[in-house]
């Protein structure tokens, strides 16, 4: 089962994370998506994250509908910080017959190279890289590595930033959240 693991604070999880994933699943060789919620970093000022179980709950709500988009708590109970090598070590011990590949936006390739065991990560897994919009090309080291695969996916300029300020400022958001998300964050009165 190859699986794309697309991971995030989902705070909240709005329609850029879900077209993205359902463009990887669709037009890919990627049999599903596994939606891995972040967990709160003890260490941070927490500012506007909801809980972890909060966001999996919002993420569980976006993907009911979607039978290839999976919510993941997978690294609430794994040692903190979380290093992506050592989820996906975890996963591999567990799930033995997946095959499991990393999903990053354009932005985020730049500092690849910095990440704890990244030529591990590379070694061992392929990376779906979706574009994002800059200012000049992003040129990386990895531009033309063999497990980079750089995806013709819709660009989504939408961020959960953007949506907690206008949520707070009084804005109407709902086009931009899955229905159910947003009938979740109008209930409990997120961000507000």
């Amino acid at each position: 089962m190859k699986t794309g693991l697309y991971f995030g604070s989902f705070n909240p999880i709005h329609i850029g994370h879900l077209i993205i994933a359902n463009h990887l699943v669709e037009h890919t060789n990627l049999d599903q998506i596994w939606f891995v919620v972040t967990p709160h970093n003890p260490f941070k000022k927490k500012s506007s994250l909801l809980d972890n179980y909060q966001r999996l709950e919002m993420v569980y709500r976006a993907t009911k509908d979607y039978t290839k988009l999976k919510p993941s708590d997978i690294e609430f109970n794994l040692p903190q910080p979380n290093y992506t090598i050592n989820t996906l070590t975890y996963l591999q011990e567990k799930h033995p017959n997946y095959n499991f590949s990393l999903i990053m936006g354009e932005d985020n390739l730049k500092s690849f190279h910095k990440w704890k065991n990244y030529e591990l990560i590379l070694e061992n897994h392929h990376i779906y890289v979706y574009p994002r919009i800059s200012k000049s090309n992003i040129e990386t080291r990895f531009d033309n590595h063999k497990k980079i695969h750089h995806i013709d996916a819709p660009i989504m300029e939408l961020s959960s930033t953007f949506i907690r300020k206008s949520i707070k400022a009084g804005k109407n958001i709902q086009p931009m959240l899955p229905q159910y998300v947003w009938e979740y964050l109008d209930e409990m009165n997120f961000y507000k």
